[in-house]
């Protein structure tokens, strides 16, 4: 298999095409706070069908292909929202499907994926990382669709920078969560392909930053990680194949705190009403604390498939255990 290209402007549109006749657009919003020197907006991928982005590269991922490559089931890899999405794009397909999650992923998640039909296989941390990077991957017969490297995923997620360009055209920064990279990758290959001169900052939690610490090396670092209830954001290392297209991309990194993301999803709440996982507030909280927020600033508010308890725990203003 072919390593991942940048997504060309004309696949991106193709794939919104394709996504028509399963989502609308997802709406970008202003968050509302008098800041100096910049406004900052939310793109609400919470309000997607399934509560997060990962709707979008799953559908085009499985539209894209030929219906009988899909004849004998799909099949992900997941920290959760891909193998809630993979589900529910089965499901509209009538295709059977399979996700390997690790067993603390968010049970929102888990339901969300049964609920659509779909079957959880649980591995190990070690095995899901390495089905992840490509290192290896699960015997199987259905047909194995990587949640990062595979191109028609990262083109579904270009989706959402065309989207951010058309609803607000002076963008100047935008945010995005990082876990795997296919997000950050397809919303700045849109953004930087109608406006070259916009900024994409890549967002960690600081438990887990190998952005950070690959741009300061120069290389891909292997790093320590802490326990974090953040689960679809950061990772002991980066993963190799996409790591060369989404660094071409990208101006920069902002690590967060849990302390800042718990503070952005209470705000978020406040003042918006809106539900979101703490990936999903994390590029709030980098847009507040950060030297590159300036001018029109856009967030990525990746999802908000959070664990009742969990949210609740942030509500009421402590930080969940992981």
């Amino acid at each position: 298999m072919s390593d991942p290209r940048r997504p060309a402007l004309a696949a991106i549109e193709a794939a919104r095409e394709r996504l028509g006749a399963y989502m609308q657009a997802t709406p970008l919003v202003p968050l509302g706070l008098e800041l100096p020197g910049r406004r900052i907006f939310l793109k609400l991928e919470t309000l997607s069908p399934i509560g997060a982005f990962k709707l979008r590269p799953a559908l085009n991922a499985l539209l894209s292909r030929e219906r009988a490559c899909l004849s004998g089931g799909i099949a992900t890899v997941s920290s959760g929202n891909m193998a809630y999405g993979m589900a529910f794009a089965a499901h509209a397909l009538g295709v059977k499907m399979a996700a390997y999650m690790y067993a603390g992923a968010p049970q929102a998640k888990i339901d969300g994926v049964r609920g659509l039909g779909g079957e959880v296989r649980f591995v190990g941390m070690d095995d899901w990382w390495r089905y992840i990077t490509g290192d290896d991957r699960p015997q199987l017969a259905e047909l194995f669709i990587n949640p990062v490297t595979d191109q028609a995923v990262l083109n579904g997620n270009g989706t959402i920078g065309l989207e951010i360009v058309e609803a607000l055209p002076h963008v100047d920064v935008v945010f995005t969560p990082y876990g795997g990279g296919s997000m950050t990758t397809g919303v700045a290959s849109a953004v930087k392909a109608l406006k070259p001169a916009a900024k994409v900052i890549a967002v960690e939690d600081e438990s887990a930053a190998p952005v950070a610490a690959a741009l300061a090396a120069g290389h891909i670092v292997d790093i320590e990680t802490k326990p974090s209830f953040i689960k679809s954001i950061g990772g002991p290392s980066l993963v190799p194949q996409l790591w060369p297209v989404a660094r071409d991309l990208i101006d920069g990194a902002q690590s967060v705190s849990l302390a800042q993301v718990t503070d952005a999803m209470r705000l978020l709440f406040s003042k918006t009403k809106v539900v979101a996982e703490g990936a999903g507030a994390a590029s709030v909280a980098a847009a507040l604390c950060s030297p590159h927020a300036k001018g029109n600033v856009v967030c990525v508010v990746s999802g908000g498939n959070i664990d009742a308890d969990a949210y609740g725990t942030v509500l009421a203003g402590s930080i969940p255990r992981p």
